[in-house]
């Protein structure tokens, strides 16, 4: 990989402390939807830069990017700003595409690694809708300051509690094929390596967990929001089943 290409993928799939970029610029910005086009477009970008070259990356790499996802998914774990959690966990996801493009046939690497970019960062758009909508109805999207959605906002916070387990890799989802991919591919060349992605993995449905408890379990905190119509129920839950949908075709690409 040239000096170049390695810079830029480092900043769109994020490598510490590259990935300060992309968190500064996710927490800055004000507007949800441009948060959620910056999700779908910044790992493309990446993926771009990282298969131009037409190498893959070395070993050296691949630690560094398991390295900066547990670093990142370590960080999730004690987060209850939704807005924080959805970016750290993105920052994690992506760095985990180095060592899916390294242990990958490289024929084809490209598509391949272009659909796992998305499939990654699908969730994370949805819970940046999510995050948008609990900021303009509570002031923020924080576990303190709105919890106990389960009693105020059913529809909202069952259409969370599934976002979160997209996010975290959950079975059925494209996160959960990729992860299971790259660490099978990953397992012969180096062990270590693998390990820490089934690490990684462990901590994210940890992360998941507090921050689902945060927002769902115990009593109604704050004012009560207003919940989801059932029209949009009905269009975001086909998109959680084409999300799935599309988990299935991933993994037909990965085998």
């Amino acid at each position: 990989m040239t000096s170049t290409g390695f810079l830029v993928a480092a900043v769109f799939l994020p490598l510490f402390p590259f990935s300060m970029l992309f968190n500064r610029l996710f927490g800055r910005l004000g507007n949800a939807w441009l948060r959620m086009a910056l999700l779908l477009l910044w790992p493309q970008l990446g993926v771009l830069a990282l298969v131009t070259p037409g190498e893959k990356p070395h070993a050296w790499l691949v630690w560094w990017a398991v390295a900066t996802s547990g670093l990142y998914a370590l960080r999730t774990v004690a987060l209850k700003d939704l807005r924080l959690w959805t970016g750290y966990m993105a920052t994690s996801a992506w760095s985990l595409l180095w060592p899916a493009a390294a242990f990958a046939p490289l024929d084809g690497s490209a598509y391949t690694l272009a659909l796992q970019a998305a499939g990654l960062s699908a969730p994370f758009v949805l819970l940046t809708w999510i995050s948008g909508r609990l900021d303009a109805e509570h002031g923020a999207a924080y576990a303190g300051v709105c919890g106990g959605l389960a009693v105020t906002v059913p529809r909202l916070s069952g259409l969370l509690t599934l976002a979160i387990l997209a996010a975290v890799a959950t079975p059925l989802v494209p996160g959960f094929f990729i992860v299971l991919a790259t660490t099978l591919n990953a397992l012969p060349a180096v062990p270590g390596a693998a390990l820490l992605i089934l690490t990684v993995w462990f901590l994210w449905a940890w992360s998941g967990v507090r921050i689902l408890r945060g927002f769902i379990v115990g009593p109604a905190r704050g004012a009560p929001g207003r919940d989801l119509g059932h029209a949009s129920v009905a269009l975001l839950g086909l998109m959680l089943v084409v999300l799935m949908l599309a988990g299935i075709g991933i993994s037909g690409e990965l085998s």
